[in-house]
């Protein structure tokens, strides 16, 4: 059962210490409810994807409480300072080149080499963030593909006996989600128009381009995302792999390959999820250090996060021109 917690200091301690326990946790923003979890744990941000059906496992924005927390975590530019100064706490995304140690989880940040930050305005928001201590995974608390929601009652509706808890803010005053801009690169690109308007944003650092519509050029949140794919060439749906290849397991793994990385021994959806950033990127590295010569990875079940994990996979074992910089 999904208990409704209301907006006092019990109901906000309680919120805090699921979150910080790696439970799932609606709570609002001045613009949707979002579906909360610690951002730096892997498992917490997998079980987001499940709760939502997500198909893909696009990156996640990281709220914090305040703009340097976020500079903690990515790197901030001029452009990202004034922005901050300017238009925070509000609806306005940054994404940005992740910092070195980066606590926000590769999961989180669908593998990508950046992260995207929020201060939302809303009073509980921030004081929840403050008492979690942590950035907290909130995309919107509805099953993917379906309207955000804006009350608690929305989201009982969607996720009621999914997700732990919803801390009860009352509606939503924005009602729409926050613009994402990208800032990783010299040119300023909004990836999702929002309840930042780009005019306010054009104010204060000039210029802005539009995204482009092609599937491989967003970086943020409400896109689809060029994910992280690994050097070494992926072969998919693999039963062996021979001395030459590392293997990439689901489940029992059988023996012969020069490198191993195994995603869930026990076959759990969640767990392979969780791990699945970590393990593409160890094996890339790794086994580019030891001379070998692709990635092999066994066949995951195309139910549940299976879904999500396939479609990574596939993206990662597509044909490309030129190879990837490392972190997308």
């Amino acid at each position: 059962m999904t208990a409704r917690l209301p907006a006092d200091q019990g109901g906000l301690a309680e919120a805090a210490r699921l979150l910080r326990a790696g439970r799932l946790v609606a709570f609002p923003t001045e613009t949707v409810y979002g579906l909360g979890a610690d951002a730096t744990d892997e498992r917490a941000v997998a079980a987001i994807f499940a709760a939502k059906r997500r198909p893909r496992f696009n990156p996640l924005i990281a709220h914090v409480p305040e703009a340097a927390a976020a500079f903690a975590l990515g790197i901030a530019d001029e452009r990202a300072r004034a922005l901050a100064a300017a238009l925070w706490p509000g609806p306005l995304t940054l994404v940005l080149p992740a910092s070195p140690g980066c606590a926000v989880a590769l999961l989180a940040r669908a593998g990508l080499d950046t992260v995207a930050l929020r201060v939302p305005a809303h009073p509980l928001a921030r004081a929840l963030l403050s008492a979690v201590g942590r950035p907290v995974a909130g995309p919107s608390a509805n099953v993917s593909g379906r309207v955000s929601p804006t009350t608690a009652g929305h989201v009982l509706e969607e996720l009621g006996g999914v997700i732990d808890a919803v801390l009860d803010g009352g509606p939503c005053a924005v009602g729409l989600e926050s613009s994402v801009l990208d800032l990783s690169g010299r040119a300023a690109v909004l990836l999702r128009p929002g309840g930042a308007t780009r005019e306010a944003i054009e104010s204060v650092i000039g210029p802005v381009a539009l995204a482009e519509g092609a599937d491989d050029a967003p970086r943020g949140p409400g896109m689809l995302a060029s994910h992280y794919a690994p050097v070494l060439p992926l072969r998919l749906d693999a039963s062996a792999a021979a001395p030459d290849e590392a293997l990439l397991a689901f489940g029992p793994a059988p023996g012969g390959a020069g490198l191993t990385f195994t995603l869930s021994g026990s076959g759990d959806l969640v767990e392979a999820a969780a791990r699945l950033f970590t393990g593409l990127r160890f094996l890339d590295a790794e086994g580019r250090r030891r001379g070998l010569l692709r990635i092999a990875a066994m066949p995951v079940p195309q139910h549940g996060l299976g879904l999500a994990i396939n479609d990574r996979l596939r993206r990662a074992a597509a044909p490309r021109d030129h190879v990837p910089p490392s972190g997308g």
